[in-house]
């Protein structure tokens, strides 16, 4: 009998270790955030920042998480050195007093067992405004080169420049900017 119960009570341990919340590392070298927005009515323009650093936590059984991002504004890549320190003056980006873009989310909606969005707040600017990221993809497994458990996801949302202090030149260069995230991150 006290055997037995040992055998119970070792299973539900174990039980509950493979239900622990698992905590990854962003991938600053696949995690390139872009944003989108029309130029004049002219084409489209997407540019990226090429340094962003978190953690995602993901809780599968209770199907739930959160996620800390901090993008460095100043490593937005345009293409074009002169639009580079153009959009971080203060008319837009203003990195001189804003240095860091972040988003941070206490939960992670799910759709039976697959993440479908984060809803956290943005702050661009000094200015925090609540955000929904969609995930339009979602994979977790062992990374095949790395060999630890990593998870990907794109995830999109749209904002409004003018609700972070950022709405110069609208409505000719758009007002809605659609964002863009590529994440890759790997286990702790």
């Amino acid at each position: 009998m006290i055997r037995k119960s040992m055998m119970i009570a070792g299973l539900l341990c174990a039980s509950a270790a493979l239900a622990a919340p698992e905590a990854y590392v962003i991938d600053n070298s696949h995690t390139y955030p872009r944003f989108e927005y029309d130029h004049f009515g002219f084409t489209t323009q997407s540019h990226r920042f090429t340094a962003t650093e978190g953690r995602i936590v993901l809780d599968r059984e209770a199907r739930t998480g959160s996620v800390e991002v901090t993008i460095d504004a100043t490593s937005v890549d345009t293409g074009f050195a002169v639009f580079d320190e153009h959009i971080q003056a203060a008319d837009f980006f203003d990195t001189a007093n804003h240095p860091k873009i972040t988003f941070k989310a206490d939960r992670i909606e799910f759709d039976g067992d697959q993440p479908v969005a984060v809803p956290g707040d943005l702050t661009i600017k000094g200015v925090t405004r609540p955000v929904r990221l969609e995930l339009t993809s979602f994979l977790c497994m062992n990374h095949p080169i790395l060999d630890r458990p990593a998870c990907g996801a794109n995830a999109e949302a749209t904002i409004r420049r003018s609700d972070f202090n950022m709405g110069a030149y609208a409505p000719m260069v758009s007002d809605e900017v659609r964002l863009v995230i590529p994440v890759e991150a790997i286990s702790e």
